[in-house]
């Protein structure tokens, strides 16, 4: 049985929890003139609950709590129906439902679970303070941005659990279940780059759409803007604008294969960072080169992304990772370990998602994080070289002169950082 002190401190626990909302709600109030209760009620439905259920412990009997329930179950109804009545047009169900909730929420005070219930008071309080914030974020959110959400909680509650979690092929590089959550991992980070392009809109400058962009892939940044120098509007400043933000998504990229590498294989990092980290810092400064060269970064459109996540995509991803991890596995056992430099390179030329994390489990095995660091860095350097060859094919003269000393740096800087190491 509960201490004299323990049953005061947990009755002061609900009156904080109905306190809490209850200020929330009474400022609701103000300016919504029946809606049903304010801080004293909501107080009032705490002690209620906690009174409840006090009663059920001390009798050892569900029903003083449950019969409680109902009482305040049917003044909650009852207040229901006179707003509606007062208020036909507004048929909300929220100030009802936090009552509910709060009295739910001082029983569970008293049945030993107050760090829970204060939590989910905070939560509901929030809930109900964000409300112009929240509906305002659901107005941005499109159709395709929901199923873009609701494919990727398919993907990973409903399609992950069904694979099977163990490799299928005798090379041991084929576990369906490691290649679907990292095709997961992926779908993330681009889903999180696809929504902050849309909540920063199409034209806020290069800068911010290379940093937005090159969380969905860098490429396509270098592609859109290498496009949109060739229209004649800013010359030499619409160039260094450009090459800043194509710049922004080569470094977004570099950082986000340390932060693969961090969440599948940590251990890795300490091989890996000084040179892919120089490189990174070598294209940030030259970010800021041009950046301070174009201070008026205004572009009239932004990198064009569509919807990152698709099933389709994600089976596309995961038989490219599939095969890469292939032919590093037949590659470790066939061919000398620097043939994994070639496969790298290769793999390179068109993503180095897929490379980053067959590296990473490459690595797992016991020393080869020097072999998978520098396979790492060749491919992260095939990947540049094939973007500022698509910029100085499809960019104009002044944006490939900049992206050809830009990466001629950054190779040299690669190259400096492996031969010191």
């Amino acid at each position: 049985m509960q201490t004299e002190l323990t049953i005061l401190q947990n009755f002061a626990y609900a009156l904080a929890i109905g306190a809490l909302v209850g200020i929330e709600r009474e400022k609701h109030k103000v300016s919504n003139l029946s809606s049903f209760g304010g801080v004293r009620t909501f107080m009032l439905m705490a002690l209620l609950g906690a009174v409840g259920a006090w009663l059920g412990l001390q009798l050892q009997q569900p029903w003083p709590e449950l019969a409680v329930l109902a009482v305040v179950a049917l003044l909650v109804l009852a207040a229901y129906n006179r707003k509606q009545r007062e208020e036909p047009q507004v048929p909300g169900l929220t100030t009802e439902l936090s009552a509910m909730l709060v009295f739910l929420l001082g029983g569970a005070v008293m049945h030993g679970h107050a760090g829970i219930a204060v939590a989910l008071a905070i939560m509901t309080s929030a809930i109900l303070a964000f409300k112009q914030p929240l509906h305002g974020l659901v107005d941005k959110i499109g159709n395709d941005d929901l199923y873009a959400g609701l494919k990727l909680l398919i993907a990973t509650f409903i399609v992950l659990p069904l694979l099977p979690d163990h490799a299928l092929d005798p090379w041991q590089a084929f576990n369906p279940y490691k290649i679907w959550l990292l095709v997961i991992l992926i779908s993330l980070l681009s889903l999180v780059g696809y929504i902050a392009t849309r909540l920063l809109g199409p034209a806020r400058g290069t800068a911010v759409a290379g940093l937005a962009g090159g969380l969905v892939s860098s490429t396509a940044v270098s592609l859109s803007f290498a496009r949109l120098s060739q229209q004649p509007q800013g010359g030499d400043n619409q160039d260094d604008a450009l090459a800043c933000g194509i710049l922004l998504a080569w470094s977004v990229m570099s950082l986000r294969v340390l932060l693969m590498v961090g969440i599948v294989y940590l251990p890795l990092l300490a091989s890996l960072w000084p040179a892919i980290g120089a490189m990174a810092l070598v294209t940030l400064a030259l970010a800021a080169y041009f950046y301070r060269r174009a201070p008026q970064l205004q572009a009239n459109s932004a990198t064009s992304v569509s919807n990152p996540f698709s099933l389709w995509a994600a089976s596309q991803f995961g038989l490219m990772f599939a095969a890469v991890l292939l032919v590093v596995k037949l590659t470790e056992h066939f061919a000398p370990a620097e043939g994994l430099y070639l496969v790298s390179a290769i793999a390179g030329t068109t993503d180095v998602d897929a490379i980053t994390l067959s590296m990473a489990q490459y690595a797992q095995q016991a020393g080869r994080e020097q072999l998978a660091a520098t396979a790492l860095v060749i491919a992260v350097l095939s990947n540049t070289l094939v973007k500022t060859a698509l910029v100085c094919t499809l960019g104009s003269a002044g944006l490939r002169q900049r992206l050809l000393w830009t990466c001629a740096l950054v190779v040299l800087t690669a190259f400096l950082v492996l031969w010191a190491l």
